[in-house]
């Protein structure tokens, strides 16, 4: 059975030739399909295919350099171009590369199976192919150990010459996906390939992204974070950086760097991630919880702040903080109530000059919307809200539903939304998720229970879910976030105040 690559930017194209293949009987079969000259150059490296029906006309490099480029490291490989046009130019260049055949598009059905038919007849005769290098091995060697370290010149001219690398220089790319990275990671790499040449290799657990060009590295990384962004789906965490462009012979510089900035950004989403359960627990307990519960989570949260960020960019952050609970005290940037917030938060906020000073004046702001929520949340909510709220607290370990809240509450499951969106901002999955996770960050704080324990304790019966929705939520996996947190409880907290 003959492998067969289809290079081609039309869709159309693509799929009348994937569908003439499947007509042409059991001697050849689909290997594989590339829209760029750079993507076929990666897969007759990987898939070392028997026929190619190569089109000229490609992004990147066109179809000729790329039969140039490899024809003779895969010498026994029938390559079969394909043009809108018919021109004399372009058969020439063809020629010494021994092109088998040049096909003028649109390509009937008959001569494509005649082709087709040739081509078998030349195969049969040729025998075994010649035996080609084992190019995704020495790749994957070569992205995983090679630049990794200082290549001496003449040996990164070798690689260049194995590996077709036209340019000098390269750049290294890591991505970082928590689900399923070699699927999403060879996604990445085959849309990279449309608009630049790329070797990719999944190492520790991370892609690997080889670009040997002399490429704009911002624009590489805007290019790769929208490859990600429409690749990989937002429930899904993911990081991704980029070394600086070096010579060949400096790509570890590349490798470290990149590592260096992945590393960055995994701690910024991690902030990002812990700071956003934070700001939801403190607007939602303000006003329905002791002064203290409430106060330890906010200060928990601005001393993550101020240690994640500059001093200004901290209180930006915390005055947007402040702008929020005023907003869900009185309305006031909605336009649903004329109450005067008690002070306005860039004013008072950005003028601080250190720790000491926005720690004094931060607890007593804090103290004062405490009151402020007790005051408005007491006569706010509805019955059966408290009712609801009340019923989930005793309750949370269980496996709840809408429903059985509702009952509690004997209101209807769509009222009791409807309560939730109004009165909380939030919904009820939402508030039961949250309220779960801060109980399971205690558990784990203030005692030894395993992680598998403390998901089973707070309602999870898959310990893999639990371990998920807990890194979604704190940016940390429960394991890494015992090993944090350990022993870290104050003491009122380990009496179960």
């Amino acid at each position: 059975m003959y492998r067969v690559l289809i290079v081609d930017d039309e869709e159309p194209v693509l799929d009348s030739y994937a569908f003439l293949l499947e007509t042409a009987g059991a001697d050849f079969v689909l290997a594989g399909k590339a829209r760029s000259g750079y993507e076929a150059l990666q897969l007759i490296h990987e898939l070392k295919p028997d026929v190619v029906f190569m089109d000229i006309n490609i992004p990147g490099i066109d179809g000729i350099e790329v039969i140039a480029d490899v024809h003779g490291k895969f010498p026994g490989t029938v390559f079969i171009l394909s043009s809108a046009y018919e021109r004399f130019d372009l058969a020439q260049r063809a020629i010494p590369l021994g092109v088998f055949a040049y096909l003028v598009k649109p390509v009937s059905k008959r001569t494509f199976l005649s082709t087709l038919d040739s081509v078998r007849q030349a195969l049969e005769k040729r025998g075994a192919s010649p035996p080609s290098r084992s190019a995704d091995l020495e790749e994957r060697q070569f992205l995983k150990e090679t630049i990794w370290k200082e290549i001496p010149a003449e040996e990164w001219e070798q690689y260049r010459e194995s590996f077709g690398f036209r340019s000098e220089k390269g750049i290294v790319c890591l991505v970082e996906v928590e689900e399923e990275p070699e699927r999403w990671c060879k996604e990445i790499a085959a849309k990279l390939s449309f608009r630049h040449r790329c070797i990719f290799v999944l190492h520790l657990n991370r892609g690997l992204f080889l670009i040997p060009e002399d490429v704009d590295r911002n624009a590489l990384l805007t290019h790769l974070g929208g490859i990600l962004a429409a690749t990989v789906p937002d429930s899904i965490f993911r990081a991704y950086a980029a070394g600086g462009v070096h010579r060949g012979t400096e790509l570890y510089r590349s490798c470290i760097e990149a590592m260096e900035e992945l590393k960055q950004h995994r701690n910024y989403a991690d902030v990002q991630l812990r700071e956003r359960l934070r700001i939801n627990q403190i607007r939602r307990k303000l006003g329905l919880v002791p002064l203290e519960e409430a106060r330890k989570v906010f200060t928990a949260l601005w001393g993550e702040v101020f240690g994640s960020y500059d001093f200004t960019v901290a209180k930006a952050k915390m005055a947007t903080l402040f702008a929020l609970l005023i907003d869900d005290c009185v309305g006031f940037f909605t336009g649903r109530s004329e109450d005067i917030p008690p002070f306005d938060p860039a004013v008072e906020i950005m003028p601080i000059r250190d720790f000491d000073e926005w720690s004094a004046w931060s607890l007593q702001a804090f103290n004062v919307f405490h009151n402020l929520f007790q005051l408005r949340r007491a006569g706010r909510f509805p019955l059966p809200l408290v009712k609801a709220i009340d019923f989930i607290g005793a309750r949370y370990a269980d496996q709840l539903q809408l429903s059985d809240a509702a009952d509690a509450a004997q209101v209807s499951s769509a009222y009791l939304s409807r309560l939730f969106t109004e009165h909380l901002q939030t919904t009820f999955i939402d508030y039961l998720t949250e309220l779960r996770v801060e109980k399971a960050e205690r558990l784990i704080r203030t005692t030894r229970m395993s992680i598998k324990e403390v998901a089973f304790a707070v309602g999870y019966r898959d310990p893999n879910y639990f371990g998920k929705i807990f890194r979604k939520a704190t940016g940390l996996p429960p394991t890494v976030y015992a090993a944090e947190n350990r022993g870290s409880a104050s003491p009122d907290e380990k009496e179960g105040v």
